[in-house]
């Protein structure tokens, strides 16, 4: 029977923490649906960038692990309405010498059991599992935070590249323009027609053209660099990217209605909703320090076995059952002093979460006066970048008969220079503007 026990107790400690669940904690699971993808050789969209972050990103993975533990927290408080059982042995060699008698020497060992198994505590115990749980809820809400931060931090880096790129391409286009600018000047300046400060005020300008188009080169792979690191994949990894609409239905609203998307968020936001599972916590935090204050009652038994090695004196045997009532009558005040503390941060608690609602109506309304500015400046850019490039073929035109001067035919190709560049960081500034505020509430 003992090789039983032992085998038993050895499994018990070999096996991994998450193979035992006896008490059916662990309902928590995590990300399916990775998807497998070569990502050097095919185009992902911005589903396929958040499904890999989600599954490869080592910080959510962290946060992750703290959800299990919580829930591991909340399966080691359920063990309260279960006995205790301990189980003690003792070995030892003593001896002792008389006057005028020989030396005794006596090897006794003892065993002995002990079950504890509380029957009753005014609710204490049940305050504690509710606080456990809420603690887990709270936990959980913060990792779906971390998930939708994860989530806008990838789209962010998505988008943030590929608004590099299309800029890199807007700057080699302004380059072109400068470069047929100095062509221009240059011509005309052998013909004699124009001053060398034409030639020489066209040129700087292509070499200005030229410097953007490099610093546009190095902000698509720094922002590669981060989209990549989100990825947990090294910086230098090259991602071909699928390409967003520019749709004007993409970039429009489902819910248009501010005062409704701020309700939205005083109900879907997990932050918010990790602050009120803390005050749940709270709560039953202060119930349980009440009752701590008042007596319990628990069924007690034990039994013992002791004899010596040498069985030179015979064996003995202890039992006994019984209920044991413990009621705290004095401790120095420390009760006390538990229930004001308890009391007191159940009350932050709740000023926490009240003040946290006005940050998330705050947030919402910000982050939709944003979206609606974004959304007019990209209208408005549209009619600029019109304007600019028929204000660049009228200018050129008035260059190359002699009518205009190189002053108006650069300022010309600055504006329509600024006018591409503007209307990619109004698009993009939409797009982010939109994932900012579907952030805001809770999406």
């Amino acid at each position: 029977m003992k090789k039983y026990v032992l085998l038993l107790a050895a499994c018990c400690m070999a096996l991994p923490g998450a193979a035992l669940d006896p008490l059916g904690a662990y309902n928590t699971r995590p990300p399916e649906g990775c998807i497998d993808k070569d990502v050097a050789q095919e185009e992902l969209a911005l589903a396929d960038l958040i499904q890999i972050g989600i599954c490869t990103n080592p910080s959510l993975s962290a946060q992750y692990m703290g959800v299990k533990a919580s829930e591991a927290a909340v399966g080691a408080s359920r063990s309260q309405y279960l006995p205790s059982v301990t189980l003690t042995g003792t070995g030892s060699i003593t001896g002792e010498r008389l006057e005028h008698q020989d030396y005794i020497q006596k090897e006794p060992y003892q065993g002995k059991a002990e079950a504890s198994w509380l029957l009753f505590d005014f609710g204490g115990r049940g305050a504690r599992i509710d606080a456990t749980k809420a603690f887990f809820k709270a936990a959980d809400y913060t990792y779906n935070a971390e998930l939708q931060k994860l989530t806008l931090s990838i789209q962010t880096a998505y988008l943030n590249l590929l608004a590099a790129q299309e800029s890199w391409v807007s700057a080699k286009a302004s380059l072109a323009t400068y470069k047929q600018s100095y062509n221009e000047a240059k011509k005309r300046y052998k013909l004699g027609m124009v001053s060398l400060s034409d030639k020489l005020q066209a040129q700087t300008r292509y070499e200005q053209a030229e410097l953007t188009v490099v610093q546009a080169a190095n902000q698509i792979n720094q922002h590669k660099g981060t989209l990549a690191v989100l990825l947990n994949m090294a910086p230098d990894t090259e991602v071909k990217l699928a390409k967003p609409e520019h749709d004007k239905k993409f970039l429009q609203l489902e819910n248009d209605n501010v005062q409704e998307l701020m309700a939205s968020a005083l109900q879907d936001r997990p932050e918010l909703k990790s602050a009120q599972s803390q005050a749940e916590a709270q709560k039953a935090g202060l119930y349980t320090a009440k009752t701590d204050a008042l007596p319990s009652i628990s069924a007690v038994a034990s039994a013992s076995y002791g004899d010596n090695w040498k069985h030179s004196n015979p064996y003995s045997t202890d039992n006994a059952a019984g209920l044991r009532l413990s009621w705290p009558l004095f401790t120095g005040f420390s009760n006390m002093y538990n229930i004001q503390q308890a009391s007191f941060q159940y009350k932050q608690a709740e000023r926490n979460t009240d003040a946290l609602k006005r940050q998330v109506e705050n947030e919402v309304w910000s982050s939709y006066q944003n979206y609606k500015t974004a959304v007019r400046s990209y209208e408005i850019s549209q009619t600029i970048l019109a304007s600019a490039e028929e204000n660049h073929r009228v200018a050129f035109r008035y260059y190359e008969v002699g009518k205009g001067d190189i002053l108006n035919l650069l300022s010309a190709v600055s504006q329509l220079a600024d006018a591409r560049q503007n209307k990619i960081t109004a698009f993009y500034s939409v797009l982010l503007s939109k994932a900012n505020l579907y952030r805001s509430i809770g999406k």
